[in-house]
């Protein structure tokens, strides 16, 4: 078994700076489905890399978690929007990647990530997006 820090190390290598938070909790187990428990304090700790202990934060991965829920139903917890194919999992998820990356404009950039990235100069329509996965296809 490969634990967390020795797949990041063999995915990433010298180039990734990560730590990990552990939150600690009271009355975690509250009644009600989803209700928060309360967050009663936190550790930070460097795993790889030299950081800020306050950079280390989960936000922009809940972020993202909660973006792709919301913009791919399949992810969305108790849902009924999945395919059994793995085929069909790995093109939508191929899509919505692509299309957040390259066609979708973010609030918190100038741009698409591509363009930030400067691998697109423009936002690229559904047409565009389209025929670059065709000529790479063909």
């Amino acid at each position: 078994m490969v634990r967390y820090p020795e797949a990041v190390d063999l995915a990433f290598g010298s180039y990734c700076r990560y730590g990990q938070i552990i939150k600690d909790y009271r009355n975690a187990e509250q009644p009600g489905r989803y209700g928060p428990p309360e967050l009663v304090g936190t550790d930070r700790r460097e795993i790889f890399g030299s950081m800020e202990p306050f950079s280390i934060c989960t936000s922009h991965v809940e972020r993202v978690n909660l973006t792709t829920r919301t913009l791919m139903k399949r992810f969305t917890r108790l849902s009924l929007c999945f395919s059994k194919k793995l085929e069909n999992l790995a093109a939508a998820t191929a899509i919505y990647v692509a299309y957040y990356n390259f066609c979708w404009m973010h609030a918190s950039l100038p741009g698409t990530p591509a363009m930030a990235a400067r691998v697109a100069g423009h936002p690229w329509s559904i047409e565009e997006l389209y025929e670059h996965v065709m000529a790479t296809v063909e």
